[in-house]
């Protein structure tokens, strides 16, 4: 057996948003050493540029907003055209609304809570919806994979109280729990991956922060108690686009260090 048809997304086509740094970054890679190819979402055209480098067999990009309707149905288009296919999504596009104005429920602002929602849920509407039709046409099932967060279930009232962020992340998973009953007689499955902290260009503050370093200490224990890094997800996602989880849908799948089992 050829090491090609050893990977385990060999042959199998997905799309990423949010696919050009941090967590995204380090999926869309994984992805492709297991053989997949890819379609990338983000919005810098030089993280894009750079991604893509020698890689035009396995990876095209799409430069463009997720919370506009049009990007999700642009990429899948460039699957269908260049790869004839599309078996899956990666959804992890999204951050903290701090920006503008998001905070505890009587600071939110107006702006926060609409910017903050449209950037973590809306846009998780437009891909799923988008990648599900393809999916649905072509017949085959496939896997959808939305990335959540502990703070849509497990709060922090000390360090993390964005409580628009939180209620987004709580909408993924009613959203993708009841795509998940309504499509899995068509075979498509729908699953969240919940990370905790994980250092990346989002988390940029409470990496700064040594009071929340101290935190993370004891609330994510593993591993001498530390935040998480992007490629500790990669084996949870892949596994949950491969057919090695072909029997699991629904399910939200805490990589969190810890968070969620500590005090």
């Amino acid at each position: 057996m050829s090491q090609q048809a050893q990977r385990r997304l060999a042959g199998k086509v997905f799309i990423v948003v949010g696919g050009t740094s941090g967590l995204g970054l380090s999926a869309s890679r994984a992805v492709m050493r297991e053989g997949g190819r890819v379609v990338v979402i983000g919005r810098d055209p030089a993280k894009m540029d750079a991604l893509k480098d020698g890689l035009d067999d396995v990876l095209r990009g799409i430069c463009g907003d997720a919370r506009d309707s049009m990007t999700a149905e642009r990429a899948v288009e460039m699957a269908l055209a260049t790869w004839n296919q599309v078996d899956g999504l990666y959804h992890v596009a999204g951050g903290s609304g701090r920006r503008w104005g998001d905070g505890p429920l009587d600071s939110i602002t107006d702006e926060g809570w609409a910017q903050t929602l449209d950037w973590n849920l809306t846009s998780v509407f437009y891909s799923n919806r988008a990648v599900l039709r393809a999916l649905k046409q072509a017949g085959k099932g496939g896997s959808i994979v939305n990335c959540g967060s502990v703070l849509g279930f497990s709060p922090s009232p000390t360090h993390f109280s964005t409580h628009t962020y939180a209620a987004a992340k709580a909408g993924i998973i009613g959203l993708t729990r009841a795509c998940a009953a309504h499509y899995a007689q068509s075979n498509v499955r729908f699953n969240v991956l919940a990370p905790a902290l994980v250092a990346t260009p989002m988390s940029a503050r409470a990496q700064e922060s040594e009071v929340i370093q101290k935190f993370i200490q004891s609330k994510q224990p593993l591993d001498g108690g530390r935040m998480g890094v992007p490629e500790d997800l990669d084996g949870a996602l892949i596994w949950l686009l491969s057919d090695e989880s072909r029997y699991v849908t629904g399910q939200v799948i805490s990589v969190d260090g810890g968070w969620t089992v500590t005090g």
